[in-house]
């Protein structure tokens, strides 16, 4: 009995050891990532001169709030903020939508030549986006689309070959049994879809959400190359003509620029316990 408490108390010492260690690791991540933001809080809080004060002050002895309301002034803000929200809004519900029909298809139905479609999705992973940059500039241009944000939008509802093998690879954690129940009851493919797999698929679907939404939302090459309208531009190219202006009043620019990333946190804020839910489950179906 005294040799069995002696081995309990050591392993109980090195599992504290253990923890006490990851708890440090992980603080010092925690730390390395927060400081940033913190920074950025900092030097949104205040005034143009003290932004280049040496020593740096990490608590401005007086707080200029006002910067968030003249910080958002300088470059029309509100109205391609709006622009922002509007289109990655449509983007995410094209990719979603696309994606989960497309995944359902290629993990559930049996039709001849699926497993060569998969391995072109994967496949396509594989290629850079600018590979057809100069196409698809041809293309859009030649529809008229111009100076629009219909190349932004419009391709977002044809699909995502990430978004698809994700779903496919989440699938597979999901008994077929499931959809056969329900078959037997006279259920649809697209009724199977819906009513029983999307809500069981929700982790991965908030993932792919997530996703969707931050690529949408940071986009800036797109715009850049297809709008030319200032009143049609995003948030991402108008922050970027600010920083071009206004390169000095770095206190205004940090202002507005977290009120741009507002937006990506609430999302991850409010559906985190999805998001790692839906890692999770991807990650233990790849190492079937």
């Amino acid at each position: 009995m005294v040799m069995h408490t002696e081995v309990r108390t050591k392993q109980r010492r090195s599992f504290n050891i253990l923890d006490t260690v990851r708890l440090v690791i992980l603080t010092i991540g925690a730390v390395a990532m927060l400081f940033p933001l913190l920074w950025m809080v900092t030097i949104a809080l205040k005034g143009n001169n003290d932004v280049f004060k040496i020593p740096p002050e990490w608590f401005p002895k007086e707080l200029h709030w006002s910067n968030f309301v003249t910080g958002t002034k300088e470059i029309n803000f509100w109205q391609t903020f709006g622009n922002s929200l509007f289109i990655a809004i449509t983007c995410t519900i094209g990719q979603i939508v696309s994606s989960v029909l497309v995944g359902y298809g290629l993990a559930r139905l049996s039709f001849p030549g699926r497993k060569l479609w998969f391995s072109m999705f994967v496949g396509s992973l594989m290629l850079p986006g600018f590979v057809g940059m100069i196409p698809l500039f041809n293309l859009y241009t030649h529809l008229g689309w111009y100076d629009t944000w219909l190349p932004i939008i419009v391709p977002a509802f044809f699909g995502n070959a990430t978004f698809s093998f994700l779903y496919v690879q989440y699938l597979k954690t999901i008994s077929v049994s499931f959809d056969e129940a329900a078959k037997i009851d006279g259920a649809s493919d697209l009724y199977v879809l819906i009513k029983v797999l999307v809500p069981m698929t929700m982790p991965v679907i908030m993932t792919m959400v997530i996703f969707s939404f931050q690529g949408a939302w940071n986009q800036y090459l797109e715009p850049l190359i297809y709008i030319i309208d200032p009143s049609k531009w995003t948030l991402a190219l108008a922050m970027a003509s600010y920083k071009g202006t206004y390169a000095t009043a770095w206190n205004l620019f940090m202002a507005a620029d977290l009120i741009y990333i507002l937006p990506m946190l609430l999302l991850f804020f409010f559906g985190q316990k999805y998001f790692m839910q839906g890692l999770g489950s991807i990650n233990s179906a790849s190492l079937k």
